[in-house]
Formats: C-alpha cells, sequence, structure tokens
C-alpha cells in the first residue's frame, strides 16, 4: 500500500501523529501508551548503521530491545553488508492497526521513526489490517514467541475458589458476578462484590481475546467459533461486563492501582478481584514491575506483597502469538527491508529464543527450557493452559468487537473542566489550553452510545450555579440520546466564559458528592478532572477533600456504586502529586497531560476506561 506524501495532515492524521508521539515518551505513568524507544528519548541516534524501528506491544520492548543487543553479534547479522541497529518503539497493537489502514504515512514527524518492522501481540492485527487495507502491506506475520490470556487474582481471592487444585472457569466468574452475595457467596463478605478489570478490545489485544474467550464459553465450544456464536452469546457477555470496574487501553494502569493498593496493605481487595491479562504481565506483575515498563540500568524492583496468580480458565484460554514482519509500505527502504529480514530470522533461532523466557514469554522452540520464572513462587503453571481456543476468522472477530460496543457496561460520565485564567496559555500548535480541552472533549462524544450519561461542568472562581460556588454547568449527568451536537456546541460556550481563580478542591468535592447521590450499581460511574494548575481558591483543604472522598472505598466497604476520579494533569504547571492521591483514593487512575499538545490523545485515553 502506497501512502501518499502529504504536505498537510487530516485531523485523524494528526490525532494519530499525537498518539505515536506520546507512545515513544518516556515511561512515566499515566496518559494512555507508555513506551520508550530503546534509548530512552525519541529518535534514533545517528551510529552510522541502518536504523530499523520495530513497532510493538509494550510489554515486549524489553525483550525486542535485549534481541536487537543479540542480533549484532549474530550470522544473521554478520551476514548483512552494512550494519544494521534494531529499535523497538511502544505502539499498542490495535493503535498500530489503525495507522497502517489510515491510507496515511505513518504519523511521526522524525522518519526515523517510522517502523520496519511490525511486532503486534498478536496475528488478530495483522489479519485485520490485511483484510481492511492490503495483505502486501503486512508481508508475511510469523510468530517467534508466545503468552496465554489468563485472569490474574490476588492469591487469597483464588484460594477461596478452590485453586490450584478445583478448575475455576468464566462460567463460575459470572456466578459470582450474578450473585448480590459476591464473594459472600464463597464466605468471604468482607471482600463485597466480584470485580473484573477489562482492556478495551478496540486497542488492547488482551481486552479483544477475552471477549472470544467469553464467547467460546457461552457456546461451550473449543473450536470452530462463528459470528453467529458470538451473537448468541451476548446475554452471557453482558453479565460478564456488568463486573467490570472500568475499562482502558492497557492492563498496566490497572496493574499499578493493584499493586499500591497491595502495597499499602488492602490487598487490593476494594479494587479488583481478577484481571485479564497475558501471563507475561502478571510474570513483570510479580516481580515488581506492574506497568511493564522499560527497566532501567540499576532500577531496583520490588515484588507486591500479596502475588497474583494465574488462572487459565477451563474452558480454554487464546494465546497471543506475536508474530514478527517487515511492513510492505513505501517508506521501507531495500537496505531496510533486508536488515529487517535477517533480524525477523534472527529471532526464530535457538540463540534468540533462549532470551525469552527471561522477559516472561514462552519460546517457540521446545528443545529451550522455561527456567524459573515459570513456576508456582511467580504464579503461573508452565502445564497450564489446558485446551488452546483457536484464533476465529477476521469476520467472527470484527462480530465480536461490535457487539462489545453494545454490551460494555454503561457509563455515567460527569466531566468537570478548569476554566481559570491560565486556560488561556497558548500550547505550541496554535491552540490554548482552552481550546485542547474543549476539542479533547468534543473529539470524544462519539465513543459514548444513546444510553450512557455523560455532563460537563466548568469552574472557576466568580461563578455560581445550583450545584455550588465556582460550578457552571453545561449540561446535567442524564441519557446523552441524540444530544451530541448540542453537547458539542456548549462546549464551544467555553471558549467565552470568565476565568479567574482555580477552587479545584472545592470544585471536586462538590462533584463527587453529586455523582455519589446518583451513582448506581450498573454503571460505571465516574468524574474527570481537567486542570492545568494547583489549588488556588478554595476552602476545602486537600487532606479534608481525601478523608471526604475516601469513605467509600475502603476495605470491606459496602460501597456498590463506586465513584471514580480520572485526573488529567494538564499542562507543567499541574499539581500531580494532589491529583495523582485524588485518583488513588477513589481507585480511579491519573493521566499526564504535561505536555499540552497531546490533550486529544490523552483526553481519549481516559475515556477508553468508560
Amino acid at each position: 500500500m502506497s501512502a501518499p506524501r502529504t504536505a498537510r495532515r487530516t485531523p485523524a492524521a494528526l490525532a494519530m501523529a499525537a498518539i505515536v508521539a506520546l507512545a515513544l515518551t518516556a515511561c512515566t505513568g499515566g496518559g494512555g501508551e507508555q513506551g520508550t524507544t530503546s534509548d530512552g528519548g525519541q529518535g534514533f541516534p545517528d551510529d552510522g548503521c541502518t536504523h530499523i524501528a520495530v513497532a510493538t506491544s509494550s510489554e515486549k520492548v524489553n525483550m525486542l530491545d535485549e534481541l536487537a543487543k543479540a542480533f549484532k553479534d549474530s550470522p544473521e547479522h554478520e551476514g548483512l553488508e552494512t550494519c544494521a541497529t534494531v529499535r523497538p518503539t511502544n505502539v499498542s497493537s490495535g493503535n498500530a492497526t489503525r495507522f497502517l489502514t489510515s491510507g496515511e504515512d505513518w504519523p511521526s514527524d522524525d522518519t526515523s521513526l517510522w517502523p520496519t518492522l511490525w511486532s503486534p501481540a498478536s496475528t488478530v492485527w495483522t489479519d485485520r489490517v490485511a483484510a481492511a487495507a492490503s495483505p502486501s502491506l503486512v508481508g508475511e506475520p510469523k510468530s517467534f514467541t508466545r503468552t496465554p490470556v489468563v485472569f490474574g487474582m490476588p492469591e487469597p481471592m483464588a484460594t477461596a475458589l478452590g485453586w490450584p487444585n478445583a478448575p475455576i472457569s468464566i462460567s463460575d466468574l459470572e456466578t459470582l458476578c450474578q450473585d448480590p452475595a459476591g464473594w459472600g457467596s464463597v464466605g468471604k463478605d468482607i471482600w463485597g462484590a466480584f470485580k473484573i478489570s477489562k482492556t478495551n478490545p478496540n486497542t488492547s489485544t488482551t481486552g479483544l481475546s477475552t471477549i472470544l474467550m467469553q464467547s467460546y464459553e457461552a457456546t461451550g465450544k473449543a473450536e470452530g467459533l462463528t459470528s453467529a456464536d458470538v451473537e448468541a452469546s451476548a446475554d452471557f457477555s453482558r453479565v460478564f461486563e456488568e463486573c467490570v470496574i472500568h475499562y482502558g487501553d492497557t492492563t498496566g494502569n490497572v496493574l499499578s492501582t493493584l499493586y499500591d493498593e497491595t502495597q499499602n496493605g488492602s490487598n487490593g481487595s476494594a479494587y479488583v478481584s481478577a484481571v485479564a491479562l497475558e501471563e507475561t504481565s502478571l510474570l513483570n506483575y510479580n516481580q515488581g514491575n506492574p506497568d511493564s515498563h522499560t527497566v532501567q540500568p540499576g532500577e531496583t524492583l520490588t515484588p507486591p506483597k500479596t502475588k497474583l496468580v494465574a488462572v487459565y480458565p477451563e474452558g480454554g484460554s487464546m494465546w497471543s502469538d506475536n508474530p514478527i514482519t517487515v511492513l510492505g509500505a513505501d517508506w521501507v527502504t531495500a537496505e531496510q527491508r533486508t536488515a529487517g529480514e535477517a533480524f525477523a530470522e534472527f529471532v526464530q533461532t535457538t540463540a534468540a529464543q533462549k532470551i525469552l523466557p527471561d522477559y516472561g514469554f514462552r519460546p517457540l522452540d521446545e528443545s529451550v527450557p522455561l527456567g524459573d520464572l515459570f513456576t508456582a513462587k511467580f504464579g503461573v503453571d508452565p502445564a497450564q493452559p489446558a485446551v488452546t481456543l483457536p484464533k476465529p476468522e477476521v469476520d467472527v472477530i470484527s462480530t465480536a468487537i461490535d457487539q462489545w460496543t453494545q454490551v460494555r457496561k454503561p457509563s455515567s460520565v460527569l466531566e468537570l473542566i478548569d476554566i481559570s485564567g491560565s486556560m488561556d496559555d497558548p500550547i505550541g500548535d496554535g491552540r490554548s489550553r482552552l481550546d485542547g480541552a474543549i476539542e479533547g472533549a468534543q473529539s470524544t462524544l462519539n465513543h459514548f452510545r444513546s444510553t450512557d450519561e455523560i455532563g460537563v461542568w466548568a469552574f472557576t472562581t466568580g461563578i455560581s450555579s445550583d450545584e455550588g460556588e465556582g460550578i457552571q454547568v453545561l449540561r446535567d449527568v442524564t441519557a446523552l440520546g441524540s444530544d451530541g451536537e448540542k453537547l458539542d456546541s456548549s462546549l464551544d460556550d467555553l471558549r467565552y466564559a470568565q476565568r479567574n481563580g482555580t477552587p479545584l478542591y472545592d470544585s471536586v468535592l462538590l462533584a463527587y458528592e453529586a455523582m455519589s447521590e446518583r451513582a448506581e450499581p450498573g454503571r460505571i460511574n465516574a468524574i474527570v478532572v481537567l486542570s492545568d494548575g494547583e489549588d488556588t481558591d478554595s476552602s476545602t483543604s486537600l487532606d479534608s477533600l481525601i478523608a471526604k472522598i475516601g469513605k467509600s472505598t475502603k476495605e470491606g466497604g459496602d460501597d456498590d456504586a463506586p465513584v471514580r476520579i480520572f485526573p488529567i494533569a494538564y499542562g507543567e504547571g499541574a499539581d500531580t502529586s494532589a491529583l495523582q492521591r485524588i485518583a488513588d483514593v477513589t481507585g480511579g487512575q491519573l493521566f499526564d497531560a504535561s505536555d499540552a499538545e497531546r490533550i486529544d490523545l490523552v483526553f481519549a485515553s481516559v475515556i477508553n476506561n468508560f
């Protein structure tokens, strides 16, 4: 597929450029995709060798970096006419799929970052690109390692369900979802409701595999899943989704929150009961790397106080088969293609396969031992899964994704937007901070279904409404219905609002109290807080705010409709430490938009949780 060289990009291409820019920044936590080029920064240093970028899912960055170093000393590299340097860059499988099917060039101004190689987590994604764009674009993908999709559970919780002696099925988990007693049905009343974390299947391989595993379970099949089977499993999946705490782009943010809860002594039981994830992510978690970030030289990892154990569903698991392929894109030079093919050949060799287990991946070469990491000490069973569920056809996968859009847990979201004076500051791309906030909110409206509830409040000093001082209500929290265009226009009105001080804590408290009064157990109840600065005008202190909003999040609490707060730290002046505390105490997540130009992407990443 030849993408045209254009001097001016479409809005969609600009949005994707922001995504790639974020994907290549340092791994600092929050804000969508996280990762680095292998030198820790953007772009490649000129070392005199052919530069080979490999776009890969986050959990493989460390491993591919090590494979790239070993490649330099391999016979495959020796056979090249010129030296080649391979560098992994983190782009989620779902986002890379959208980039490659967009008809545009790779969305980065630095052409050295345009990938020669692509290694998504599953051939599901290469199949989708081949079907939606061109088979020649994805070349000839070939798997070089694999990892099963499992449910990670805190060990005491898994033990309460009979682990490791009794098999546990997805139906067993669904039964816990349906039972009003929750954990009380197995004699653990203090643990409250059964809660699941899953990722968004539009961007995440794990999320996609999980919804397919649900369909396999509902139909009782272990192969031959059809679109009709998926459609027939809608009610089963809808019940399963009711247990979801919130969605997201990756498991890393959820695991980081769980890790923090565990280290603080609560064992995470008030936050989540089971996380759908890849086995390799579970191994990273148990080593003390919950977000699977690029481990820096000299960095010390601290294992969690309570480990996760892998529950391999009785009905079977799908595998992330991790292909690698040289892209058939017109930006790949003949020299890069040759070097890329050599690296793709190298990762299949025994020398390369021996590296994989050290990073939590299973080698395809059965002569390579798994080693000490794949043991009960780290929560896994190398003999599992007993049943492998095959990858369905592309049309079946599309049916499953479309179905998830309809059966996913409904949401009730209040967007709380800072309109203080500093929001007039420019962000470097011709927009003010307020412009970026408005456009970020507008661009995500199509994510919500008509039955999802959404409201928008703005806050600054010198204004008031029925909700309190410092608050202007643009839209009450009600079902969106057909009001998308009207809400879009209301957001535009913020450009002309008066902008004064920043009563951040007062506003968060008012929003939390309002949402708590109307929160429903069957919805994801959340507040998205966007602020570009420290609190300057609240009568409520940060400690008082934390005390008031944290009551219902303690272990053993009986609140079955928690309100979680997802702050966006917007711009360099945002008080990230305060916003992190607000997120943590409610079981939400902090998103980092310190580079204000990326606000569009960060807003989209936040909304993917709902």
